[in-house]
């Protein structure tokens, strides 16, 4: 087991393309950490910079108190999983499990032991002796994860590996993996570009877009605190509304215009505001989908809203509408709906929804950042 850390991380390809910039990261002994983004954003470049997949342009990589930058790949005792598994198809799951072991020249009856004890773990012992082509997406991919369980490495590395399998399975599998890792309690560094897997897996997330780290968290504070636009949108499902508004200040207390609805602000985001001696002025609020509520006509704190689409998503109505100007979202629990709305509302529908100013977000309208 160990921890890994890295330096002022650079990644610059041939012409001066800049994949990775300035990543620093302190990953703890047994961490599961999630690195999270869109594709291009120089999360797999990074993941494979660990590896040894890839060199280093700038900065340190240390795996425990060893610097690896100049270490071969097979010298660096971890061991990875794919996005495609590749396994060997001629040979069968046990020789596929056993074959990085074989070539230590790691003891037969040892090996033995590893494979069996692994395939035991993952629920595969039955196909040890099938070969990969007779085996579904979701068992090759407990065959890959078994090859390299058996090392028993000090970092574990996975590039995506549940993005080939459907829906369903690949649900299954997310929670196998959690399973596993209360199993195997190594530390792993997790690729996904599915923020769903990076909330439900990672002790802390990396959020990164473009090559630069947005936010690391964990998942609980990523989704409560974003550091900017960009994390609020990329974090949740559906994402976060933004609206453009307008902070105001009356009578030494801050609230938040949006249209003609004034949202109150909560004590902690006053003092918050007030410390920075923040001035009025333009805001984008963001507001998650979960916490709009529907109101019964106009209030101070009420918007208008034209109902575009409604998708039924059983326990939940997914409202989409137009309100202020944007399109939003309303994740609205049918349990809380009128009778006459627990299958939609039509479109054209006029509504009225408020949200709590605690739940709110504000972010500078210039530089994208949380203002709070």
């Amino acid at each position: 087991m160990a921890n890994v850390t890295l330096k002022n991380i650079k990644k610059v390809y041939d012409k001066n393309v800049v994949a990775v910039q300035e990543f620093s990261l302190d990953i703890a002994d047994k961490e599961f950490i999630v690195l999270v983004g869109p594709s291009g954003c120089g999360k797999s470049t990074t993941l494979r910079m660990i590896a040894g997949l890839e060199e280093i342009t700038e900065g340190e990589l240390y795996i425990g108190d060893r610097l690896v930058n100049d270490v071969a790949p097979k010298d660096r005792d971890i061991a990875m999983v794919f996005q495609n598994y590749a396994l060997y198809p001629h040979m069968t799951v046990y020789e596929n499990m056993a074959f990085g072991l074989k070539l230590r020249k790691v003891p037969k009856a040892e090996i033995d032991e590893k494979v069996k004890e692994a395939a035991e773990i993952l629920g595969i012992t039955e196909y040890l002796q099938r070969k990969p082509k007779a085996l579904s997406g979701g068992q090759r991919q407990r065959v890959a994860i078994g090859r390299a369980i058996v090392r028993k490495p000090q970092v574990f590395l996975m590039d995506e590996p549940l993005s080939n399998l459907d829906a369903k399975l690949r649900n299954q599998m997310r929670a196998e993996l959690i399973k596993l890792r209360q199993t195997v309690n190594t530390t792993f560094v997790y690729v996904t570009h599915d923020q769903t897997e990076a909330m439900t897996l990672g002790d802390r997330i990396v959020i990164m877009k473009d090559g630069y780290i947005q936010q690391i968290g964990t998942p609980q504070d990523v989704f409560d605190h974003p550091a900017n636009l960009f994390v609020a949108g990329f974090i949740g499902s559906p994402q976060m509304n933004f609206f453009d508004a307008e902070r105001v200040v009356s009578s030494g207390k801050y609230a938040t215009k949006l249209e003609d609805a004034i949202i109150d602000l909560p004590q902690e985001m006053q003092r918050s505001l007030k410390a920075k001696n923040a001035p009025a002025g333009k805001v984008v609020l963001g507001v998650r989908p979960e916490h709009i509520k529907l109101t019964n006509g106009r209030g101070k704190d009420s918007v208008n809203a034209k109902v575009d689409v409604s998708e039924m998503m059983g326990s939940e109505l997914y409202v989409h509408v137009t309100a202020v100007g944007k399109d939003c979202v309303m994740r609205i629990a049918t349990v809380d709906l009128p009778p006459e709305n627990r299958y939609g509302f039509k479109f054209g529908d006029q509504l009225t929804f408020t949200f709590d100013g605690s739940l709110a977000h504000l972010f500078d309208p210039e530089t994208g950042l949380n203002l709070i």
